[in-house]
């Protein structure tokens, strides 16, 4: 079979660079997006915080995730999204109004939430509460992503689990260490985002995900992240 130029080689398993998977939520979102995809690509760990020039050396931006697949280098967890969207176009809906939704919910995540990411690291090994209780910052954000669950699945959900459907697609994907650290800071939220999570936590890849974080050694976790109060 021969394939178009510079389009990828479909022998090409290719190479996926990804973190600790305990803590790096934009990894679990690139290794997400990639199997969702059907790719099976080669996955490189590099534990973070342990060797600082690691990353720096492998990945083009310095960070991870960041995918090598049939010739293209692709950072960014939104460019893996759309390159493995080319692969797999299901990834995101099929009408126009429900993909431009999706989009846009998938840019707001990307870019938005900073208290919530500050206040509540992932930490995939956590299972209490702040201290201190939640701030009304975080609460703020927290109260966003109920209303943009809420409105995605009353519009688009169709009464499928996921926001779009019976399918769990990219937007899911994006959203899926929102879902970790709600669950980790056991963070109380309405019926339809509660049952949301259920859904998101009980995927299988998202099983995957949580099964192969539990199996890293202890000797690759952070003070930084096992401190929060």
């Amino acid at each position: 079979m021969s394939t178009s130029p510079g389009s990828p080689d479909p022998q090409d398993r290719g190479t996926l660079l990804i973190g600790t998977r305990r803590y790096s939520s934009w990894s679990m979102r690139g290794w997400l997006l990639v199997r969702l995809a059907g790719l099976d690509p080669t996955v490189k760990l590099i534990p973070l915080g342990q060797s600082p020039s690691a990353v720096g050396d492998a990945s083009p931006s310095g960070l991870v995730p960041f995918l090598f697949h049939g010739g293209s280098q692709v950072w960014e967890s939104l460019a893996i999204a759309e390159y493995c969207a080319e692969l797999e176009p299901a990834l995101w809906p099929e009408t126009l109004a429900a993909r431009t939704h999706a989009r846009v919910l998938s840019a707001e995540m990307h870019a938005g939430f900073r208290p919530l990411r500050l206040a509540m690291p992932m930490n995939l090994g956590r299972d209490r509460p702040l201290a201190d209780g939640i701030a009304l910052d975080v609460q703020h954000d927290i109260d966003r992503i109920e209303q943009l669950w809420s409105d995605a699945l009353r519009r688009f959900g169709g009464g499928g689990p996921f926001l779009f459907g019976e399918r769990f697609g990219a937007v899911d994907a994006m959203f899926a260490p929102v879902v970790a650290r709600l669950d980790s800071y056991q963070v109380q939220t309405g019926e339809s985002a509660a049952a949301y999570r259920a859904a998101v936590r009980a995927h299988p890849l998202v099983r995957e995900w949580y099964d192969e974080a539990a199996a890293e050694p202890a000797s690759w976790q952070l003070d930084r992240y096992e401190d929060v109060a």
